[in-house]
């Protein structure tokens, strides 16, 4: 259903050299040099190397999407929380009273809630978007939390929604989640990805006690044994251990690399929905930013093994995309200086390089 593009990076030797030749010593702004070489290189896809000069990059309509959706192994008390309460924070977005509302109002982003499954369906009147798979996945230690019919159906909500956004005029996709019990399922993708045991990648979510944890490590451990001849494969991973949340995540980073566009990753629950979509497509990681390190136990492992380094670590652990959010005004920086910055030769400045 994708097929991402490896990145073009013929223009990359002249990105590298205009910002070196800035005001500044070589490399002196670190990590926002390399963040400016990746986003100028996507951004300038399609432009030939001989017209780069010219090319003044900019973020356009950012849009944070939030996928929200039920899981069965919550019902088995893998949370602090019922699951009643992912219905009650969908309102809340709505409404305009949670975190991703605050920073998205302060720092600019377009902000879109979307039902992917949750058990008590939005009042229409929130305008939230309905992309609805169901009202909950399955118990993943039981059976396969999603069908392979909803793994497709989330994978074309996923792709109609970015087109949309695309079309709208944004080049800048941020993703973040809600539902009750996420967390084990991110684990338990990591688990399977990365052949680590449960112990390893489950942490305390959103601050559950030591018998929760161990509770998620017996549920997940039980379900990688029982799925075990399917796990080698990112499609049947998504299905045996995800959630209609994180199917419409994979579904829509892969529709963003598609386009050849700007793709924030978030914390721990969206890190495992980019492993599988760089599993699936692993041309799209190119096109991915990590905005953060969260404090759950294994999302560092989760970042290491895809050799991926975050800008920010704050300790987050909320979810909702708050880590992405954050992470915008870095891009525009990085951005800024490449557009906007004197060269030694403008400024009449000797060269330190």
């Amino acid at each position: 259903m994708f097929s991402v593009k490896a990145l073009d990076t013929r223009s990359r030797e002249l990105i590298e050299k205009k910002i070196n030749l800035k005001t500044k010593p070589l490399g002196a702004l670190g990590e926002l040099e390399t963040l400016a070489k990746q986003l100028v290189t996507i951004f300038s896809q399609g432009i030939e190397p001989e017209q780069l000069s010219a090319f003044r990059p900019q973020i356009s309509k950012p849009t944070l999407t939030v996928f929200a959706g039920d899981h069965g192994i919550a019902a088995k008390g893998v949370s602090i929380a019922p699951s009643e309460v992912t219905a009650q924070m969908v309102a809340n977005f709505a409404s305009g009273g949670a975190a991703i509302n605050v920073f998205s109002k302060q720092l600019g982003w377009q902000l879109e809630i979307v039902d992917c499954g949750i058990l008590s369906e939005p009042d229409q009147a929130l305008g939230v978007t309905s992309q609805r798979l169901g009202s909950v996945t399955r118990s993943f230690d039981e059976c396969e939390a999603l069908t392979q019919a909803q793994e497709a159906q989330g994978f074309e909500f996923a792709k109609k929604l970015v087109h949309k956004q695309y079309q709208q005029g944004c080049n800048t996709f941020a993703f973040g989640e809600m539902g009750i019990g996420n967390t084990s399922a991110a684990s338990a993708i990591f688990s399977a990805l990365s052949g680590l045991s449960a112990e390893y990648t489950v942490g305390l979510g959103t601050g559950v006690s030591n018998e929760v944890v161990d509770k998620k490590v017996e549920l997940i451990n039980t379900a990688l044994n029982l799925h075990r001849d399917k796990l080698n494969d990112p499609h049947a991973i998504l299905r045996c251990l995800g959630g209609f949340e994180i199917c419409q995540m994979v579904g829509a980073m892969l529709a963003v690399a598609e386009l050849q566009q700007v793709i924030i990753i978030d914390g721990f629950i969206a890190t495992a929905a980019a492993l599988l979509a760089i599993r699936i497509e692993p041309n799209s990681q190119s096109y991915m930013v990590f905005a953060h390190c969260s404090s759950e136990q294994a999302h560092l492992q989760m970042l290491n093994s895809i050799n991926a380094k975050p800008l920010l670590d704050l300790g987050l652990r909320l979810g909702e995309g708050t880590g992405a959010a954050l992470s915008l005004p870095l891009l525009q920086s990085a951005l800024a200086f490449y557009n906007d910055m004197n060269s030694f030769d403008d400024a009449n400045v000797t060269k330190v390089v």
